[in-house]
């Protein structure tokens, strides 16, 4: 049995939560080792062909988390952007991610429509309009577990250090179970000093990061920095659109995929990741058993 998010945190295990948009990722993912699974923005609205912009609505999100959880014993971090509306949606919207088995959500302190973080022209939400979001949130959670993550969005939209240490410290008063400091710098150097600020100034709470520009910074460096949790948000579709490419680049150009076959997953490969050999008609697909209609 894979331990939650919480009990990751409290054995000072690092969390290395890859981000996911469909069963088969997730399935990847967990095969491969990682301690939790990022349904995220990003990769769930690529999925779809669209623009992580708040242009997919809660239930297409949802629906989509809820296949990452079906396919996977791993916890699940949903991102929900910044929580699909006021404080009577978010208090919906936990209770169908926390019913549906999700560990966790979280929110970001951003005004609607939301924009991706590495893409300018944010606006963030008061403290204390954000703070009485999460308030709703933990609220309407129904299983111990679950956890509400907010996301500071302060350095980010190019505000000051001493903004989001103030905004870290009302979120969690508010009851949020961890914060998700953002940066989009090539170092770490804003990630470091926020833990190092936030800690002296009260804040107990764990800490997510999401090491998307300071990539070359390691997983245990940042656990030293005092992060608990690193998401990999969304290097796993990056990486599926250069194979994705790759393939389709050489079947155009060869008229056959005889030279791609050897560097491309077998169907027997593909079989074994879904348990296609669990299929209880699998006998009668093998010839073992005649098939249906067949003459005795």
């Amino acid at each position: 049995m894979n331990r939650t998010i919480r009990q990751l945190i409290a054995d000072d295990v690092p969390v290395r939560a890859i981000g996911v948009h469909d069963g088969l990722s997730a399935i990847l993912a967990q095969k491969a080792g990682f301690e939790a699974l990022w349904a995220g923005g990003l990769g769930i609205s690529a999925s779809h062909g669209v623009p992580d912009a708040g242009i997919l609505t809660m239930t297409e999100f949802h629906q989509d988390a809820v296949r990452i959880r079906r396919s996977t014993t791993l916890p699940v971090i949903a991102d929900v952007d910044a929580g699909f509306g006021d404080v009577d949606v978010v208090r919906r919207m936990v209770k169908l991610y926390d019913s549906a088995g999700i560990d966790a959500v979280c929110i970001e302190d951003k005004q609607y429509p939301k924009r991706n973080s590495f893409l300018d022209g944010h606006l963030l939400e008061e403290p204390s309009v954000f703070a009485r979001k999460i308030e709703a949130a933990k609220s309407s959670q129904q299983s111990d577990e679950f956890m509400v993550i907010a996301r500071l969005e302060s350095l980010i939209a190019g505000s000051t250090m001493e903004d989001a240490v103030s905004r870290a410290l009302v979120y969690a008063k508010a009851g949020a179970d961890a914060i998700l400091i953002h940066s989009r710098l090539k170092t770490p150097a804003e990630i470091e000093t926020f833990s190092r600020e936030a800690r002296t100034a009260g804040l107990t709470v764990p800490l997510f990061a999401v090491p998307t520009t300071y990539h070359t910074t390691s997983v245990d460096q940042l656990h030293e920095m005092g992060i608990a949790g690193m998401i990999y948000a969304n290097q796993l579709i990056r990486g599926s659109i250069t194979a994705m490419e790759h393939v389709l680049s050489r079947l155009y150009a060869d008229g056959s995929t005889t030279a791609m076959e050897p560097e491309i997953s077998t169907l027997k490969e593909l079989f074994s990741l879904v348990d296609t050999d669990t299929l209880d008609g699998l006998k009668s697909w093998s010839g073992l058993a005649p098939a249906v209609g067949a003459q005795a």
